[in-house]
């Protein structure tokens, strides 16, 4: 069990974290699992092998590397799955985690959830710090919730996007877009949202890792979806941007702020102010390229003492860095169904 703030990781900072492109890396999502109770169809193959719990980094060293990130300029940190909510001990490292808040250090720790386990934990991850969270939320069809999750359950979801709320977390519901699945249900769920006090999100499927459908079936161009809702709503641009991908509107219908998400349609790099790090301890600079930096073998070859820790951590951070592309290359039209990357998302964390 990790101790809340027990990793014994300095204070002092360091030089921020710039890329090739004079864009500061400010912004750091990590998986904790690559473990998921649900197998969504647009994620991963029902049959799913996942990696042995020996490959996968410990509460410890997550704490240690996001306090790495920390101390290098990282402002905002999301921790991610797979479902992190599934990962034993996922609350204290929260929590542990939350004392760079209480110095000022980070201005917000975040989660991304299927919803299937926040009703027990939202009222534990507000006592820790967090003030939002982003829940998936494909439909708000039971049945069509079984197909698109396969393993899921609408109702248990429903209860801890509530309690989420209740527990005074602000809500963001992300919705991926599947053509002939829940095309017809955007504006229900747009509706949802905006009834209960939720921001929500649109996201096309993004090509990563093999499934058991085909991609190009699935694909939704958002920009149709705009489009289509413009004939109906008043949508206003809005300024609000957090360095990553997706573009704001509200919908003065609603009182709704919307999303979208058009890693396919519209290439959203040029702002790009973040890196992800896998389950594994692998960074991937960018989320639709293979570049990757193994900071897990760094982490367990550091010298036990603070400062040869600290050094060899930001040494792998510079090298990495100094690798993060422009952009990514997501064309789905001309992969088909081939993904572009080989790895899932559960893997790279959402």
């Amino acid at each position: 069990m990790l101790a809340a703030g027990s990793a014994s990781v300095s204070t002092a900072t360091a030089p921020p974290l710039v890329d090739p492109f004079g864009r500061a890396i400010s912004y750091v999502r990590i998986s904790v699992t690559d473990r998921c109770d649900f197998r969504c169809v647009y994620c991963m193959s029902e049959h799913m092998t996942f990696l042995p719990r020996a490959e996968v980094l410990s509460l410890e060293e997550i704490d240690r590397l996001a306090s790495a990130f920390i101390r290098r300029g990282t402002r905002r940190i999301r921790l991610t799955g797979g479902e992190p909510l599934v990962r034993r001990g996922i609350i204290d490292l929260v929590t542990s985690l939350g004392r760079h808040l209480k110095t000022g250090a980070l201005d917000e720790l975040t989660l991304t959830s299927n919803g299937s386990q926040m009703a027990r934990h939202a009222p534990a991850l507000f006592a820790a710090g967090v003030r939002r969270v982003n829940i998936s939320l494909d439909t708000l069809d039971p049945d069509r919730f079984a197909r698109i999750t396969r393993w899921g359950r609408l109702p248990q979801v429903l209860e801890g996007v509530a309690a989420a709320r209740d527990a005074g977390l602000k809500v963001k519901l992300n919705t991926v877009a599947l053509a002939g699945e829940n095309e017809d249900e955007i504006e229900a769920l747009m509706q949802f949202a905006a009834a209960n006090g939720h921001d929500l999100t649109l996201i096309e499927t993004m090509p990563l890792g093999e499934i058991d459908g085909d991609r190009v079936d699935q694909y939704l161009p958002l920009s149709k979806v705009r489009r289509d809702l413009a004939r109906r709503y008043t949508l206003t641009d809005l300024p609000h941007r957090t360095g990553g991908p997706a573009r704001y509107v509200r919908v003065e219908e609603l009182g709704l702020q919307l999303g979208f998400i058009t890693p396919l349609t519209h290439n959203f790099c040029e702002s790009c102010n973040r890196v992800r790090v896998t389950a594994t301890g692998q960074l991937f600079m960018c989320l639709g390229q293979d570049d990757q930096a193994d900071l897990k073998a760094v982490l367990r070859r550091a010298a036990s003492d603070a400062a040869s820790d600290e050094a060899a951590i930001d040494a792998a951070l510079d090298e990495a860095i100094a690798r993060k592309p422009r952009g990514h290359d997501f064309v789905i039209e001309r992969r088909g169904a081939r993904p572009a990357v080989q790895r899932h998302m559960s893997l790279t964390g959402g």
